[in-house]
């Protein structure tokens, strides 16, 4: 099923096909991940199209170089990333597809900072 993911702002827009479902997102412990906090699910180089924006990302590379990490220069959405593991496939940002929320994927321990309590 071909899914769609978008940065903040919509300057970016990718069209992907997963290779895994969506309840089998991940997070990555490495020193960068981590702090980014993103779950990714896994797309084949070929099930992955940039439909909106190419020229609106940003790559963040550090060590071997080999993952490349994509962020829409607008709004910082991290939306995508080359793996280093295996270098023709991509993660993407669980919470920036289409009509999913994370909170739906993995249940309850989430706080709903959109419908904050504080806000009404």
């Amino acid at each position: 099923m071909t899914r769609k993911l978008t940065c903040h702002c919509g300057a970016v827009e990718i069209a992907f096909t997963p290779s895994e479902k969506l309840s089998e997102a991940a997070r990555c412990d490495c020193s960068f991940c981590r702090r980014r906090a993103a779950a990714t699910v896994a797309v084949p180089e070929a099930e992955l199209q940039i439909t909106k924006g190419a020229d609106n990302l940003t790559c963040y590379q550090w060590n071997t170089n080999t993952a490349e990490h994509f962020f829409c220069k607008t709004c910082g959405i991290y939306t995508h990333h080359r793996r280093r593991i295996d270098p023709t496939m991509f993660g993407v940002n669980l919470g920036a597809i289409e009509g999913v929320t994370d909170a739906e994927l993995r249940g309850p321990g989430w706080n709903d900072g959109v419908n904050h309590p504080s806000d009404n």
